[in-house]
């Protein structure tokens, strides 16, 4: 997930480069907003079954199909119940473990674009996957070994999502404030390599570019949440979004061919948002009993998901209008994140 920024450069200039920014980016948020929206039933049967069978389960066309489609619900079956299994064994320092956790997003945001911009020009693009998808097989096979639940599977458990739930004003504001989180998130994360070549950066940092974010990232994962625990998830969460809507205005939209810029807003912009991946499942699980961590992870996301569907094209159709240009991108970026800020900084003075 943390990669789609290294394909989507990559598709637009090779196999899809007949393609708009628009068509390509449907790709990307159809394989997002399955990773989450599957979550709706994922979540519950995690609640219900545990985690280990899910985890274990886990041209154009073709890369829709293929990319979107397949990655996306292969993601959501390892995300969500990996996500949730770590609530059931932390609760005072459920932030601090989250974060810890989530590291390993960063570490493969890392890895996979370095790793990628090596191979494409030597191995091409199907060896390419191929190794990649040979080294997630590994990881995952680990994971399942490791992955388990504190609370037993709840017998005759529904596995059903509960939308009662978001009769809790607290909770829908919280969905609401991820739902734009989410919607700018992954518009840095899918065009920052596309915005570094349309500015004349060389293609080697401007793949790099992606790493760099996701070094940010691994401290931004693991930091907030150890304060969290200390500060308050909530009151961390309205920092670290308000700091991704300072960055991405103050340092992304006037940065134009400044390489130092980029990558200073790279670190910073990545160690900001780093923290929505690891506090939003904290922040949802302050609001329910352990044993219903998942269904309410889960139901949150589900809304969410639908921000990850819209939000890379609709950035692509954007970057079409303006004709190539990234202002109109970059100002929906830091609006998406005026309304998470909105709506946290309301959850938190309810709660």
């Amino acid at each position: 997930m943390n990669t789609v920024g290294t394909f989507q450069a990559y598709l637009s200039t090779h196999q899809l480069s007949n393609y708009s920014e628009g068509d390509i980016g449907w790709i990307f948020s159809l394989y997002v907003f399955l990773a989450f929206f599957c979550g709706i039933l994922i979540g519950p049967i995690f609640d219900a079954k545990g985690p280990r069978l899910l985890v274990f389960l886990g041209k154009y066309w073709h890369f829709i199909i293929v990319f979107g489609i397949l990655g996306g619900l292969g993601t959501s079956l390892i995300f969500t119940p990996a996500v949730s299994a770590i609530g059931h064994f932390f609760l005072v320092r459920r932030a601090n473990a989250s974060g810890l956790a989530t590291t390993g997003g960063s570490v493969g945001g890392i890895m996979f674009p370095l790793m990628l911009q090596s191979t494409f020009p030597k191995l091409g693009f199907a060896w390419s996957t191929r190794i990649m998808g040979f080294i997630i097989l590994f990881l995952v096979i680990v994971a399942n070994i490791l992955i388990r639940s504190r609370l037993k599977p709840k017998k005759g458990a529904s596995v059903l999502p509960d939308f009662t739930i978001f009769k809790d004003l607290t909770f829908s504001l919280t969905t609401a404030g991820t739902f734009f989180m989410e919607w700018g998130l992954f518009v840095p994360l899918t065009y920052i390599s596309s915005y570094a070549l349309a500015h004349g950066l060389p293609m080697a940092l401007s793949y790099q570019l992606i790493a760099i974010l996701n070094v940010g990232s691994f401290f931004g994962r693991w930091l907030p949440g150890y304060i969290a625990d200390k500060l308050g998830r909530f009151n961390t969460m309205v920092i670290t979004v308000a700091l991704c809507l300072i960055t991405t205005l103050a340092l992304w939209l006037p940065a134009g061919n400044s390489v130092p810029m980029l990558i200073v807003y790279a670190i910073i912009f990545g160690f900001a948002s780093g923290s929505n991946i690891s506090l939003t499942p904290v922040c949802v699980g302050q609001l329910c009993d352990t044993k219903e961590y998942g269904r309410y992870y889960a139901t949150c996301y589900t809304i969410v998901s639908f921000s990850t569907l819209t939000g890379i094209p609709i950035a692509g159709q954007i970057v079409e209008a303006e004709n190539g240009g990234y202002r109109g991108l970059i100002l929906f970026t830091g609006m998406c994140y005026v309304g998470s800020l909105s709506s946290f900084l309301a959850a938190r003075i309810l709660k």
